[in-house]
């Protein structure tokens, strides 16, 4: 009996000292749930509010500054733009840089006041359904109670007639169907996880084996390394791109770009996020010292990057802090790339602060890869 809890004894030691030498393993396991427990219970809301909004008003009468403030006291809009035509008006909105425009009409505040049907223009950007619904459902009941304070005495309204109408045009996406935002955004979740792990994991499977050293020894740069390793899964990656855009339309009727030059800014897209995630992978692989490692570096990054970019959950309805991390990561900035060539007809200028900043990160984790790339084994 003593014989055999010594045995156990022994095997315990062994494992303890094997939790002390494997320490990046053990504390991904502790830091994990923790993570998904402030991303769940902090990150996550479902009902975004303050979301970026225009007012292109021909009226600026004290009914219609009423109007904004009402709209904006909702709390799901903030006035961040006074565009100063109906041009401006869509360009902010195929940009992506406004949620909500709202046109009111020179002749508001007399139509108001005659009873004449007054109405205003709500625009939405519905290639995201529900980030667009709550704000839609705020500005339609303002009829009801914008202008309560204005119109008293003779000039109240009657009753059973709201003071104005509020048309509602939903842009991209108008009968909010989720396929529209969901299954482009997949194709970002897809080569993240594939392109990241799968380099990461090869690259340090050929330091398990032995077999990098043979690569070491020979007259080979590490950029000359890591771009002939890398190269085998752009490809990888464009084919992966090709059936994810081919079974969206076919199976989802996700509409597609329209034009060459929307084509053009999609494929700059894809191309830079390709790279990027090839680059995470390799300088994953220059950290893990194991294939579980490397796996578990690429899960830890895959975490955030599912629910902090606009993928899973509305961006905007993120904390501040959450969406501060979530423009760091190369997901969010390509998910607003696809979704705006697919749904926006976007094309390549309408896209240069996410194209630069996908750019931005591949140059840097191409050159935090080269830097710890070793041209000797330890």
């Amino acid at each position: 009996m003593n014989g055999s809890f010594l045995r156990i004894f022994a095997v315990l030691t062994k494992e303890f000292t094997q939790l002390r030498r494997d320490r990046v393993t053990y504390a991904m396991i502790l830091v994990m749930p923790i993570m998904q427990l402030l991303i769940f219970g902090y990150a996550i809301n479902m009902d975004p509010r303050h979301l970026p909004a225009a007012v292109y008003s021909g009226d600026h009468g004290a009914m219609a500054n009423s109007l904004v403030r009402a709209m904006e006291n909702t709390s799901y809009v903030d006035v961040r733009h006074l565009p100063q035509s109906e041009a401006e008006m869509d360009r902010l909105l195929r940009q992506g840089k406004v949620m909500l425009g709202l046109t009111i009409p020179p002749d508001f505040s007399q139509r108001v006041l005659r009873g004449d049907g007054a109405q205003v223009l709500a625009e939405a950007d519905a290639s995201d359904p529900v980030s667009a619904a709550g704000a839609l459902a705020a500005v339609a009941a303002l009829p009801q109670t914008a202008l309560e304070h204005e119109l008293t005495g003779a000039a109240a309204p009657k009753p059973a007639k709201p003071a104005f109408e509020v048309v509602v045009h939903r842009l991209y996406n108008p009968e909010s169907i989720s396929a529209y935002n969901i299954v482009p955004g997949l194709l970002g979740i897809i080569l993240s996880l594939t392109l990241v792990m799968m380099t990461a994991m090869a690259v340090t499977r050929e330091r398990e084996r032995g077999t990098m050293e043979s690569l070491l020894s020979t007259p080979a740069t590490p950029v000359e390394i890591m771009a002939g390793k890398l190269s085998p899964y752009v490809l990888v990656g464009l084919i992966q791109t090709e059936v994810v855009l081919t079974m969206a339309r076919f199976l989802f009727s996700v509409p597609m770009a329209q034009t060459a030059a929307g084509w053009f800014a999609l494929s700059c897209g894809v191309l830079l996020f390709i790279l990027g995630n090839l680059a995470l992978g390799y300088l994953i692989s220059t950290v893990a010292k194991s294939q579980l490692q490397a796996m578990q570096m690429s899960l830890f990054y895959m975490l955030p990057s599912i629910f902090l970019s606009g993928f899973a959950f509305p961006f905007y309805g993120l904390p501040l802090w959450a969406r501060v991390i979530g423009e760091i990561l190369p997901v969010t900035h390509f998910l607003r790339i696809v979704r705006g060539a697919l749904l926006k007809d976007q094309v390549l200028g309408d896209m240069g602060p996410e194209i630069l900043a996908l750019g931005l990160f591949t140059a840097v984790v191409c050159a935090a890869a080269l830097a710890r790339s070793r041209t000797t084994l330890d």
